[in-house]
C-alpha cells in the first residue's frame, strides 16, 4: 500500500509538472492578453513590449510588438530580420473611420514626402481596408504581421480582411506610428520598445 501510494504521490507531482510546462505566460495590459510568443508565417515571434494608447483620460486600445529577437531601439526593429507583429486590443468601441484616420495621420507624420510618394498606392489600400470594416468593438484583436515573401497582412479576430501589401517600407511606416521620430505617444513608445511598460502585469 505504500509502495502504491508513493507511485501516486510521484504520478500527481509529474501531472503537476506537465501542467506548468504547458502554461502560457502572458502579459496583461488593461485586461488585453499578450502571449509570450507569437507564430508568424512560419516564424516564432518573442514579446518585446506593450503598452496602452490613450486620448485625453480615456484608454483607446492596448498595443503590443513581437519580433524574431527583442529589441531596444527603433532603428533596429526597422531593420530586425525575419516576420514582425502588431497586436492592437481594441479598448472601447471605435468608428472604422477614426481608427483608420488616426493610423493614416500618425504615418504622415513619420514620412517624408519622398517617402509618401513611394507608397502611395499602399496608403491609398490602406485607408480602402479600414473603411471596409463597419466599426471595431471593445475587446476586438487587429493584428498587422510582417510576413517575408508575403507582405503586410492585416487580421481582425484572426481573420484576414485585405490581400497582402508588398512592401517593407510600408510595413515600417505603420511601425513608425508607435517607434518614429514624433510617435502617436512618447511613453508608448518605450513601452513597445521594453522600456517601461504600462501597467502590465505577468501571469503564466
Amino acid at each position: 500500500m505504500k509502495k502504491l501510494a508513493a507511485v501516486g504521490r510521484i504520478l500527481a507531482l509529474m501531472f503537476m509538472f506537465t501542467l506548468a510546462g504547458s502554461a502560457h505566460a502572458t502579459t496583461d495590459v488593461a485586461g488585453i492578453k499578450f502571449d509570450d510568443t507569437a507564430k508568424v508565417g512560419t516564424q516564432d515571434l518573442k514579446f518585446n513590449g506593450a503598452g496602452i494608447r490613450y486620448k485625453a483620460i480615456f484608454k483607446v486600445y492596448a498595443i503590443g510588438l513581437y519580433l524574431q529577437d527583442r529589441k531596444g531601439t527603433a532603428h533596429d526593429v526597422f531593420n530586425a530580420p525575419g516576420a514582425r507583429r502588431v497586436q492592437i486590443g481594441v479598448l472601447r468601441d471605435l468608428s472604422s473611420e477614426e481608427f483608420g484616420r488616426a493610423f493614416l495621420a500618425g504615418i504622415n507624420q513619420n514620412i517624408d514626402r519622398n517617402d509618401k510618394t513611394k507608397i502611395v498606392g499602399q496608403l491609398l489600400k490602406f485607408g480602402e481596408i479600414f473603411a471596409s470594416i463597419p466599426e471595431l468593438k471593445k475587446g476586438d484583436i487587429v493584428t498587422t504581421d510582417w510576413v517575408p515573401g508575403t507582405g503586410t497582412v492585416i487580421q481582425v479576430n484572426g481573420k484576414r480582411i485585405a490581400e497582402p501589401l508588398p512592401d517593407l517600407q510600408f510595413y515600417n511606416a505603420i511601425l513608425k506610428i508607435w517607434l518614429g521620430d514624433k510617435p502617436v505617444e512618447p511613453k508608448l513608445k518605450q513601452a513597445m520598445l521594453g522600456e517601461k511598460p504600462d501597467e502590465p502585469s505577468r501571469n503564466n
